[in-house]
């Protein structure tokens, strides 16, 4: 069955649908090496070609169901799909998928642990991650030094940082004692290390961060470090909705049916002791 090419290419996780228009329009595609056009439409058959490199759309066509995952990562994991060090990454854990590929919902960075998002859409995931959609993240982050009312202010006001102003949307005191103390904070982007620059340039030191909420979906206290598990139907469409997209109904139904508990590999990480002090 043929189906738009820039559906096609959205599906498969090569941009949002807007982009890859923006591409057709600007010559960076061909399709049976000829030009592509807006409203061209694509079958298996049909050879394509982004600035000259082939992709494969074999699986997009294959109109597969979504499937979406909840993945707990702990720390000192990369988000990548592979390490010239060969250091772990969170993909190390994944269940296979025979007919698509899994897409990180944005990244962590290797000492941070907590909630990361997979998904086998495409355009989901860049709805997710596109700055316009401020998916609200949470995080519980433990800091080391003295936070008064002034630094919470200028938090919460705006912070320059090297890449432009930046700011909490809120912060509640989480508790905690002696030196180390625990907050929670959230916020509509997802710059690198945004939350660590932003306390740190207060000169307050963040000793540990744990993401624990990405727009609806929360990180659950019996998904271990290592783990994974599918969103439920009532998620999944939550968080198509966030995202401005309908949900698939075939994608619904199949998490409705299963409502799997945490499943994958178990690693030795002790991400988890402490939440209790986060939360």
């Amino acid at each position: 069955m043929a189906e738009r090419l820039q559906k096609v290419l959205a599906r498969a996780g090569y941009g949002s649908r807007r982009q890859i228009e923006s591409w057709i329009t600007a010559g960076r595609i061909t399709v049976n090496d000829r030009p592509a056009v807006l409203g061209i439409t694509v079958s298996a058959e049909d050879k394509i070609r982004i600035d000259g490199k082939p992709v494969s759309v074999a699986t997009s066509l294959a109109r597969t169901i979504p499937r979406t995952l909840a993945y707990h990562k702990p720390a000192g994991e990369l988000t990548t799909r592979s390490d010239p060090e060969g250091r772990p990454t969170v993909f190390d854990h994944l269940p296979r998928l025979k007919t698509a590929r899994w897409i990180a919902v944005g990244r962590l960075d290797m000492n941070t642990a907590g909630l990361l998002l997979f998904t086998s859409d495409g355009e989901l995931a860049n709805r997710l991650m596109h700055p316009s959609s401020e998916i609200e993240r949470e995080y519980a982050v433990r800091v080391l030094g003295k936070v008064d009312a002034a630094i919470v202010e200028r938090l919460l006001s705006g912070v320059t940082l090297d890449d432009g102003m930046a700011a909490f949307t809120s912060i509640r005191d989480a508790g905690g004692s002696g030196a180390n103390h625990w907050y929670h904070v959230t916020l509509k982007e997802g710059r690198n290390r945004e939350v660590r620059r932003l306390w740190e340039s207060q000169g307050v030191q963040v000793s540990r961060l744990i993401r624990v909420r990405f727009g609806p979906i929360e990180l659950s206290r019996q998904l271990r470090p290592g783990r994974h598990r599918a969103l439920t139907r009532q998620e999944v469409v939550a968080l198509y909705r966030a995202a401005g997209l309908k949900p698939p109904p075939a994608a619904a139904r199949r998490t409705a049916a299963r409502r799997p508990g945490p499943t994958g590999a178990r690693t030795g990480s002790s991400t988890q002791r402490g939440r209790g002090k986060a939360h």
